[in-house]
């Protein structure tokens, strides 16, 4: 089901997909997808595919969106802006009828956002990041590239934004998904990463997975960075939302 979803005054695109069988009581998971390049210039595009897959194969409710500046979504992007919109995709899912709980998958930069999500929200059951880096250090170093990158990929679409260089880049340095993963613990976390990532070094996944003091670390031998993709790393995923449903 094709739906709009609000993050404060802005409507962000979304897709739910609910099990064939109703019951009272399912998980609830929120798919977040990662950021823009020019192998993949639309990362959102097989998430709602991932979204039915979840709901039909493991009977969860299952939410996939766009964060502002996105495809339909209004909005420009910002970082924090991104955290904001996981956040009302959570209090969204959340109020589903039937939502027993609601867990994050984040590929990427939403992976990254889902542990810092979770940092901020009790409500959240736990977390599957994929291909997330350990902090945005790289991005904050380079903020007009960024910018510029943000505007050709149309995520920016304002002339006018940001209207401070200074603040949007300062989200950048102060979101970090190593310095939230301890907040989140000892809830599960699941960290998938490629071991031939050519965008996120695999070193980023162990300093998280460490940081978190009791996560489960795969690393898919030979996968590189969009293992949303990858057969083998999306069961490992299905796999293990399957057995924190039958745990809960």
């Amino acid at each position: 089901m094709e739906l709009a979803l609000s993050s404060g005054d802005l409507r962000l695109v979304a897709h739910l997909a609910t099990p064939r069988v109703q019951a009272a009581g399912v998980p609830a998971v929120v798919i977040c997808h990662g950021f823009h390049s020019a192998d993949v210039p639309d990362p959102a595009a097989s998430m709602p595919e991932l979204a039915d897959r979840i709901a039909g194969e493991l009977g969860w409710l299952a939410l996939a969106f766009g964060y502002r500046g996105c495809g339909g979504s209004e909005g420009q992007f910002s970082l924090a802006g991104w955290l904001r919109d996981v956040l009302a995709a959570v209090d969204h899912v959340g109020r589903q009828e039937g939502a027993r709980e609601v867990w994050l998958v984040g590929f990427g930069t939403g992976g990254a956002l889902a542990i810092c999500a979770a940092a901020r929200e009790p409500r959240i059951k736990g977390v599957v990041s994929v291909g997330a880096p350990a902090d945005f250090d790289d991005w904050a170093s380079h903020p007009r590239k960024l910018i510029e990158h943000a505007r050709e990929r149309r995520l920016i679409s304002d002339p006018a934004f940001p209207p401070s260089q200074e603040s949007w880049a300062r989200e950048l340095r102060d979101l970090r998904a190593v310095a939230c993963v301890a907040q989140m613990a000892p809830r599960p976390l699941l960290v998938l990463h490629g071991q031939d990532d050519e965008q996120v070094p695999v070193f980023d996944a162990r300093v998280v997975s460490d940081a978190h003091g009791s996560a489960d670390l795969r690393i898919i031998a030979g996968g590189g960075h969009h293992l949303r993709h990858d057969p083998r790393a999306v069961a490992v995923l299905m796999g293990w939302l399957d057995r924190m449903q039958q745990a809960s």
